[in-house]
């Protein structure tokens, strides 16, 4: 099949996808539009948002589309990494005779819910680092694959932090994308009401299996990125660091640390999957743009001055792009 037949595959599949999603989920399009991104992307996303905004039943929804397993974890301050993981039980086999088996836990899923993560001690999200990075967990020495495709999805509540361990730094970069769930709308609260209290169940279609899917990330890789696009994403994500010299004004003022690496391999993923929703086979600028907030908002480390003053990391990756330049609009002025 030729490039442009892919694509153009891609692209009406990510809208069925999307469609059938909306079946069931009011509105959050761009929710849905980064859970896919990160889905294809090959990555995990961290969804955060008050309560009661749907979260929870969008991977529910998708697990169903995509013809996926799916598990939830309700993550609670006594939860311990066994839980998660699973652990080796001692089984009788035969009369007499006892072994010990592994006993699969819930990570062992395509999609794992990892609900209110932010409740867990530490300890117990760490359980979910190797998971999310190497896509295996290890138990016992011994060393247990997960199905593909794999994603993590986590959410945790903005508001109640009585009784919350903050996600270490660590862990949050293991988050492809952050997206912020919005409440919704009046009109879009009206149908919510309507379907949740009604006596007919919205049903969705199989849409996608495992194997499309991984013939999908496939794709994403080999779409194209010219040096330029490379060059910019380098650049704004080497401002994000107030001690590099190409570090922007607002860096300077309200960032303690800057992005990782793993913020330039977010926005090159990320925008190789838009450019493909957007039905081209690479990436430019716009596409890098339009991932920039959630690729790296969780990835910035603000000071208290930012905090006084309540800058969000949005506000500042807004205005880091406007003072990054691109080489191509230095390139158009000085030929005109």
């Amino acid at each position: 099949m030729k490039a442009e037949e892919q694509v153009q595959k891609f692209k009406a599949v990510f809208e069925k996808v999307s469609g059938e999603i909306g079946k069931v989920i009011v509105g959050q399009k761009d929710i849905v539009r980064d859970t896919l991104i990160c889905l294809f992307g090959g990555g995990n996303l961290l969804l955060e948002g008050v309560p009661g905004l749907g979260k929870t039943l969008l991977v529910r929804t998708l697990s169903r589309v995509l013809d996926l397993s799916y598990s939830r974890i309700q993550f609670t301050p006594d939860l311990m990494p066994a839980d998660i993981t699973g652990t080796n039980l001692v089984v009788e086999k035969e009369p007499g005779k006892r072994v010990f088996e592994f006993q699969r836990g819930p990570v062992f899923s395509h999609l794992v819910l990892a609900d209110e993560v932010n409740r867990a001690t530490p300890k117990t999200q760490s359980a979910l680092l190797e998971a999310m990075q190497e896509h295996s967990t290890t138990v016992a020495g011994v060393i247990h694959q997960l199905p593909e495709p794999f994603m993590v999805l986590a959410t945790q509540n903005p508001i109640e932090m009585e009784g919350t361990y903050p996600l270490p730094e660590a862990q949050l970069d293991r988050f492809l994308f952050k997206t912020l769930v919005p409440f919704p709308t009046e009109t879009e609260l009206g149908i919510i009401i309507d379907r949740t209290t009604g006596t007919e169940t919205p049903d969705v279609g199989k849409v996608l299996g495992g194997e499309e899917i991984l013939e999908m990330k496939k794709l994403v890789r080999s779409v194209l990125m010219s040096t330029p696009v490379r060059d910019y994403i380098s650049r704004l994500v080497i401002s994000t660091h107030p001690e590099t010299e190409q570090a922007s004004n607002p860096t300077k003022k309200y960032v303690r640390y800057g992005s990782s690496p793993r913020g330039a391999q977010a926005l090159v993923v990320g925008a190789k999957v838009n450019a493909l929703i957007d039905g081209r086979y690479n990436i430019g600028f716009e596409d890098v743009l339009a991932v920039a907030k959630p690729a790296l908002r969780h990835r910035l480390i603000l000071n208290f001055e930012a905090q006084a003053e309540g800058i969000s990391p949005d506000q500042i990756v807004e205005q880091i792009i406007k003072e990054i330049p691109r080489e191509a609009e230095k390139t158009t002025k000085k030929q005109g």
